[in-house]
C-alpha cells in the first residue's frame, strides 16, 4: 500500500477507475511495481502487466472483467510478448507517448488528454521469421455483445452455443439444428475495411487502420477481425497487422525498425455512427503529422502516377494496381516483409498513389473484371524508385495481353475472385458444400450465376461449346484455369472431349491454402493453370470440357475465377 500512496493513489486504484472523475487530468503512466503499470487519462485507464493488460476502466466499469485483456503475440497464440520496462519517451502539452519494451521490439501507446483510446504502433527489433503478428483485445462479453465489420454486423454467439455444439474442425462447431458456429464467419477483406470492432448498448471498442501500408498482402487478402473466444466466452477484437488466416505460405523476415502502424484504438458509447465518422476523420489525417517527427523513414514519402494501356489498344479500365516488392518471386498476396500500396485505375487506365515511403518497388496490375475482365495476364514493372518529395511519373505503360480474336470461350471474368458465380460473397462456413455436384454450362446460353463459385463434391462440372470450323492457322489451343482459392483434399481430372489434359490437385504449383474450409467464398490464394490442347482434340460441332472430381474432402476444394480456351 505504501508504494501506491507514494504515487499519489489510494490502495483501491487497481479496482476502480484511476483518475476518472477528476477535472481535466493529464495523460499519465504510473509504475506500480516491477511488472505492473497503469496508463491512461481522465476518460479511461489500463492496468498493464508483464504480458496482459488485464483491466480497462471506462465509463465507470472494468471492461475486461474476467477476460484476458490486451496483448501482442506472433504465430497465433504461441508467443506472447513480455514487457520488461515502460517509459514515457515523448510528450507534448496534451499527450504522452508510452513505450513498452520486449526483446522482440517496442509497443507504443500515444495517449491524448481528451481522447477515449490511444494511437498504437509497434517497432520491430528482433521478431523471428513469422506468418502471424497481431495485437488484440479480449474483452468482457457482457459489455461487448456484438461485432461489426463492413461485411457482417450483429450479435456474437454466446458461449452457451459453443458448449452445446459439436466441434467439427479448427474453431468450427455444428449445432443441433445442423448450422455452424465458427469465428471465421467474422472475417473481411483487409484493405476494403473502413472500421471494425465490438460493441454493446453502452460501450464500443474500435480499430481504425488508415493508410494500411504496413499490412501484408494485396487487395484480395481476407483476415479474421472479431469473434467469440470458444473456450472462455471472451469477446475478441483482433488487429492482424501481419496475418495468414486464408493463405498458404506467408512467412517473412523483418528488418530492424520495420514499423506497424500507427492505428487508432478508440472507445465510445457503442455508436456505429460515431465510429464511422471517426474512421473518416482518421483516414483524412493519414499520414499522421504527429508521428512524422518521431520516425524519419515515415516522413520520407513520395508520389507515383502512370497510365496502363493494353497491347490491343484498350485502356486498362478499373485494373487493380499494387505497389510491392521489386523482383520478387512471391505473389502479391504473399508479399509482406516491407510496405505495400494499392489503388484502382480509372476508366482511362490512369492511376495515382500518394504518400509512398521512399524506396524501390515493383508495380503489379491485374484485371478487376468489368471492361477488362477478359485479360488473364499480369502486368509487372520492377525497379520503380520513389524518392521523398518527388512525383515518379511512369507515363504510359504497355500491358501485353492475349489476342482475343483467338478466344473460343470464357466463363467468368478474370479478377482473382469468384464474383458473379452462384454462392459467391462474404464468409460462410460450409457454403462450398452447398454447390451442386454436377453442372453443365453451355456457352452462348448459360450465364455466370449458373456456375457455382466453388467445387468440392464428387461429380462433374462441364462446359459445352460449339465450333463451326477449325482455323487452319491454329497449331493447337490452350485451356486456362484461374482459381481464386484452393484447399487440398479434393482433386479433379480436366478432360477435353473425354481425353485428360490436366489435373487440379495439390502440387508444387498449387499450394494448399486455408480458404475454402474456413468459409471464404470469394478469394483466398490465387492460382493460374495453363493446359496445352492438341489441335486434333478439338472438332467441328459440339465439344466439352469436364472438371471431374476424383477425390473429395468435405469443405476442401477450389474457388473459380475464370475458365478460358484460346486458339494458339
Amino acid at each position: 500500500m505504501r508504494f501506491l500512496q507514494l504515487l499519489g493513489f489510494a490502495a483501491v486504484a487497481l479496482s476502480a477507475p484511476l483518475l476518472e472523475g477528476r477535472a481535466k487530468s493529464k495523460s499519465f503512466l504510473k509504475q506500480i511495481n516491477e511488472t505492473t503499470w497503469v496508463l491512461g487519462n481522465s476518460l479511461w485507464n489500463v492496468t498493464q502487466n508483464r504480458q496482459y493488460a488485464n483491466k480497462l476502466f471506462y465509463k465507470g466499469q472494468d471492461r475486461v472483467g474476467k477476460a484476458v485483456g490486451h496483448y501482442v503475440s506472433y504465430n497465433g497464440a504461441a508467443s506472447d510478448l513480455n514487457w520488461t520496462s515502460a517509459a514515457i519517451v515523448d510528450s507534448g502539452s496534451d499527450y504522452i507517448n508510452v513505450k513498452f519494451t520486449a526483446k522482440e521490439g517496442d509497443f507504443h501507446w500515444v495517449i491524448y488528454d481528451d481522447l477515449a483510446g490511444a494511437y498504437q504502433y509497434f517497432v520491430n527489433h528482433a521478431l523471428p521469421v513469422l506468418g502471424e503478428f497481431r495485437t488484440l483485445w479480449r474483452l468482457d462479453n457482457s459489455s461487448f455483445t456484438k461485432g461489426r465489420t463492413y461485411l457482417k454486423d450483429g450479435p456474437l454467439p454466446p458461449l452457451s452455443d459453443y458448449l452445446a455444439a459439436t466441434k467439427v474442425q479448427d474453431e468450427t462447431w455444428q449445432k443441433a439444428d445442423g448450422t455452424y458456429l465458427t469465428k471465421y464467419d467474422w472475417s473481411a477483406v483487409l484493405r476494403s475495411t473502413d472500421y471494425y470492432g465490438v460493441y454493446g448498448d453502452k460501450v464500443g471498442s474500435w480499430y481504425f487502420n488508415p493508410g494500411k501500408d504496413y499490412y501484408n498482402g494485396d487487395q484480395t487478402k481476407g483476415e479474421l477481425m472479431v469473434h467469440r473466444e470458444s473456450l472462455t466466452g471472451d469477446t475478441v477484437q483482433l488487429n492482424m497487422i501481419h496475418g495468414t488466416h486464408f493463405q498458404a505460405i506467408a512467412t517473412d523476415t523483418f528488418a530492424d525498425g520495420k514499423t506497424w502502424g500507427p492505428w487508432l484504438w478508440y472507445l465510445n458509447d457503442g455508436s456505429k455512427t460515431d465510429a464511422a465518422a471517426r474512421a473518416e476523420e482518421e483516414e483524412a489525417k493519414w499520414p499522421y503529422k504527429w508521428y512524422e517527427a518521431l520516425d524519419k523513414a515515415y516522413r520520407t514519402r513520395g508520389r507515383m502516377q502512370g497510365q496502363l494501356a493494353l497491347s490491343d489498344g484498350r485502356a486498362a479500365a478499373g485494373a487493380n494496381v499494387f505497389l510491392g516488392d521489386s523482383n520478387s518471386t512471391l505473389s502479391t498476396l504473399d508479399q509482406g516483409a516491407n510496405y505495400y500500396y494499392t489503388t484502382t485505375a480509372d476508366k482511362d487506365g490512369k492511376f495515382v498513389i500518394k504518400d509512398i515511403r521512399q524506396g524501390t518497388y515493383g508495380l503489379y496490375a491485374w484485371s478487376n473484371g468489368g471492361k477488362i475482365g477478359d485479360v488473364s495476364t499480369t502486368f509487372i514493372k520492377n525497379d520503380v524508385v520513389i524518392r521523398e518529395g518527388d512525383n515518379t511519373n511512369l507515363k504510359k505503360l504497355s500491358w501485353p495481353v492475349t489476342d482475343l480474336k483467338k478466344r473460343i470461350f470464357q466463363v467468368g471474368d478474370f479478377d482473382r475472385k469468384s464474383v458473379g458465380f452462384l454462392g459467391s460473397g462474404g464468409y460462410f462456413h460450409g457454403r462450398i458444400a452447398t454447390c451442386p455436384a454436377n453442372i453443365t454450362y453451355t456457352i452462348g446460353k448459360s450465364k455466370p450465376s449458373d456456375w457455382c463459385f466453388g467445387q468440392s463434391s464428387f461429380g462433374k462440372y462441364s462446359i459445352t461449346f460449339s465450333l463451326a470450323s477449325i482455323p487452319t492457322t491454329a497449331t493447337g489451343a490452350k485451356l486456362t484455369v484461374s482459381m481464386a482459392g484452393f484447399s487440398t483434399g479434393s482433386a479433379a481430372d480436366v478432360l477435353l472431349n473425354d481425353v485428360k489434359v490436366g489435373r487440379i490437385t495439390n502440387s508444387a504449383t498449387i499450394l494448399s491454402s486455408q480458404d475454402t474450409y474456413r468459409g471464404a467464398t470469394v478469394s483466398g490464394e490465387w492460382h493460374l493453370l495453363e493446359m496445352p490442347i492438341a489441335k486434333a482434340q478439338l472438332k467441328v460441332g459440339v465439344n466439352k470440357v469436364d472438371f471431374n472430381v476424383t477425390a473429395s474432402t468435405l469443405w476442401r476444394g477450389w474457388f473459380w475465377d475464370s475458365v478460358v480456351l484460346d486458339w494458339q
